[in-house]
């Protein structure tokens, strides 16, 4: 079975697009090969977002805040930007999704937490989606 390429696009690529790159790999596994840019990324990826996916024992502090120059040139076969609205450019992709998450980087604990369970249910959501295409 190939692979399947899935890019998950917000602004700064610190928050949510990390964590949603992140679940797609715990979840996905050998099914999929996951991305994550944003259009004006930080350069950085925010230490709350580093802690709460400490907290399911998964490492973001190795990764980087990447913009989409930086990610393979090919086709996706999903393109899920995160709430950016017009800041997210046209990606080539097979499906395209927003799913208008909010930016967490200004929230407490416990509301950060919120949106990376909810960014945890959708990309479940979408890998269920995958499987259930082939």
């Amino acid at each position: 079975m190939n692979k399947k390429n899935i890019l998950f696009v917000c602004v700064e690529n610190s928050n949510r697009s990390q964590m949603a790159q992140a679940f797609a790999e715990i979840h996905g596994g050998e099914k999929v090969r996951a991305y994550s840019a944003g259009s004006r990324p930080s350069g950085k990826i925010n230490p709350k977002a580093i802690a709460a996916m400490k907290e399911l024992n998964y490492d973001l502090s190795k990764g980087q805040s990447k913009s989409l120059d930086e990610i393979p040139k090919t086709e996706y076969e999903y393109a899920v930007t995160m709430g950016c609205g017009d800041e997210c450019p046209f990606v080539v992709a097979v499906h395209r999704e927003d799913w208008n998450i909010p930016d967490p980087r200004e929230m407490n604990e416990a509301e950060f937490r919120k949106v990376r369970d909810l960014i945890e249910e959708r990309v479940v959501g979408l890998l269920r989606e995958m499987q259930n295409e082939e």
